[in-house]
C-alpha cells in the first residue's frame, strides 16, 4: 500500500483537506455565531435556517451544485470573473490538478459552515448576558468580547466540534470527490476512501481496498481518542 503513488497522493490529499477545511470551517462558524448570538436582530431564527440549509441538502446534490458552480463554460465563477473583466482567472477549476482538490474544499466548507455555526451559537446562549454587559461597561469592543470572553468559555465546545469536524472531512471527502471529479485529475483530487471505492468497485481489488479501509479506521480511532480526551472533565 506504501509503494502505491496513487495511494500516497490520496492521503496526501485527505491530509491536505484535513489541515485546511476543519480550521476555516469551524472560524467562520465561530464569527457567524457570534454575529447572530449577539444581536437583535428580529430576523434572527431566518438567518440560523438559512445559514444552516446546506446541512440538510443530500451531499450529491451539493456536489452537483458546485460542479455547475466551477464548470468552465456555463459556470457562475467564470461568468462572474468574465462580467468583471478578470477573464484570465477562468479556468476549469475541476479539471486542473491545481485547484480541483481546493474546490472540494470550498464545497465542504459552504456545506458544514452552517452546522457548526449552529452548535456554537448553542454554546453562546449559554453564557450569562451579565458578562457582556459588564465587559460593555468596562469599555470592550465585539472583537474584544469574542477573544476575552465568548471564546474562552466555549472552548470545550470548539474542541469537539473541531475533532467532529477532521472525521467529517474524511468521510464527506468521499462523495465529493467522486461526484465532483471522480479523483482526477490523474488523482489530484483523489481521496482515501474515495481510492478505496475504485480499488475495491471497480477494479475488484477487495484485499487492497480492506487494507486502506484499516488504514482509515486506524485514523478514525486516533480522532474519536483525541474526542474523548477533549470531552474528559477530569483532563
Amino acid at each position: 500500500m506504501f509503494r502505491d503513488e496513487y495511494f500516497i497522493l490520496a492521503l496526501k490529499n485527505t491530509l491536505k483537506l484535513m489541515a485546511v477545511v476543519p480550521i476555516i470551517t469551524i472560524a467562520i462558524a465561530l464569527v457567524l455565531a457570534f454575529i447572530i448570538s449577539q444581536s437583535d436582530l428580529k430576523e434572527r431564527g431566518l438567518y440560523r435556517t438559512v445559514f444552516y440549509f446546506p446541512n440538510i441538502i443530500s451531499l450529491t446534490v451539493v456536489g452537483i451544485i458546485w460542479s455547475f458552480v466551477f464548470h468552465p463554460t456555463m459556470g457562475i465563477l467564470n461568468s462572474f470573473l468574465n462580467g468583471v473583466g478578470l477573464s484570465a482567472w477562468a479556468k476549469s477549476w475541476l479539471g486542473d490538478g491545481s485547484t480541483a482538490l481546493w474546490c472540494i474544499a470550498v464545497t465542504l466548507i459552504w456545506q458544514a459552515t452552517g452546522y457548526y455555526m449552529v452548535m456554537h451559537i448553542a454554546a453562546m446562549d449559554g453564557i450569562s448576558s451579565e458578562i457582556y454587559e459588564a465587559a460593555t461597561i468596562d469599555g470592550a469592543g465585539p472583537v474584544r468580547k469574542m477573544f476575552s470572553i465568548t471564546l474562552p468559555l466555549i472552548k470545550d465546545i470548539i474542541g469537539i466540534t473541531f475533532v467532529l469536524a477532521l472525521s467529517g472531512t474524511i468521510n464527506l471527502s468521499f462523495t465529493l470527490s467522486k461526484v465532483m471529479t471522480g479523483g482526477g485529475p490523474n488523482g489530484a483530487s483523489s481521496v482515501l476512501l474515495q481510492y478505496m471505492y475504485t480499488q475495491g468497485f471497480i477494479n475488484g481489488n477487495f484485499g487492497y481496498a480492506m487494507a486502506i479501509t484499516v488504514f482509515t479506521l486506524i485514523i478514525s480511532i486516533a480522532l474519536s481518542m483525541v474526542s474523548r480526551k477533549l470531552t474528559n472533565s477530569e483532563s
